[in-house]
């Protein structure tokens, strides 16, 4: 939990900064508590006059979602591992690592997201019938406790290169 103060110190024309503004924004100081351990955090802020301290809050609460992204860009990416000597390296170091980071997130958050998957109605037994009286394999391959064998086999996926299904070796086939 938090405990949040906010402090204004000045009103200030905002076109005097950035002709892209205009109206009275507001520089502040924005405190916040952890109720558990007592730390106290400071940040400054710079936003319209009026804005409620609740949208502060959410606000500087992203920047630790950014920290956490540029820490684990660093750690797992490698963005920190560069020496270049020029602009251009630098530039395309950082934009190879930016967009390794996106495709990792946005492949963890299909991940996460993914509807279960209904086998094929092929695969659904009908509860009249009567179940197989032979011995059924189990394996983590089809962890529903469907038949092994040819309809069980994996097929290809999305973005996989090659069209065809995916081949068991040869071994497997004996």
């Amino acid at each position: 939990m938090q405990d949040e103060g906010y402090l204004d110190l000045a009103d200030l024309d905002a076109s005097e900064y950035d002709s892209g503004q205009n109206g009275l924004w507001t520089r502040g100081l924005l405190i916040r508590r952890n109720l558990a351990d007592g730390e106290c955090a400071y940040f400054t802020t710079w936003c319209p006059t009026g804005t409620g301290i609740e949208t502060l809050v959410a606000v500087e609460g992203q920047r630790w979602n950014i920290e956490d992204s540029f820490e684990t860009s660093k750690n797992e990416l490698g963005l920190d591992h560069n020496e270049t000597r020029s602009w251009h390296g630098w530039h395309r170091h950082v934009s190879l690592v930016m967009l390794a980071f996106a495709m990792l997130a946005t492949i963890r958050h299909h991940a996460n997201h993914q509807p279960p998957q209904k086998p094929p109605p092929s695969m659904i037994r009908n509860r009249n019938q009567p179940a197989s009286t032979g011995r059924r394999r189990k394996s983590a391959a089809s962890p529903h406790g469907w038949r092994s064998g040819a309809l069980s086999l994996p097929i290809s996926l999305p973005g996989r290169s090659g069209g065809g299904p995916i081949r068991p070796p040869q071994s497997a086939l004996t």
